[in-house]
């Protein structure tokens, strides 16, 4: 494992965890536009779960490979979700948002996978 895989790994899993927490305290900037996008507000908490237990995954992963491989297929599936929601929304200057979130954790696994 490269010292480059754990940080990246290690910065992927606490930007995952920051949207994760900022969902359970429903950050207006967060909660706002998933309301606006059509997201049902009973769906949030499990939203939130979901990024959780990825950045958990990520990190555990750094131990257990094959938890971190899952960890970060889950949470490339979910923020793949969440553009093609911003985009369904047709909210297009949103875009960026979740792609941010989706960029380390890509990085993540394709340093592991290098390495």
């Amino acid at each position: 494992m490269s010292t480059a895989h754990t940080i990246v790994t290690v910065a992927a899993a606490l930007w995952a965890g920051f949207s994760a927490a900022s969902v359970f305290l429903r950050a207006r900037w967060v909660v706002e536009p998933l309301a606006d996008y059509g997201v049902p507000r009973s769906w949030w908490p499990w939203l939130g779960v979901a990024k959780a237990a990825g950045a958990a995954g990520l990190l555990v992963g750094l131990a257990v490979p094959v938890i971190g491989v899952l960890a970060g297929i889950g949470l490339v599936l979910y923020f793949t979700g969440a553009v093609v929601t911003v985009l369904r929304a047709r909210s297009y200057s949103h875009v960026p948002f979740p792609l941010l979130y989706l960029a380390p954790v890509v990085g993540a696994m394709a340093l592991g996978f290098a390495a």
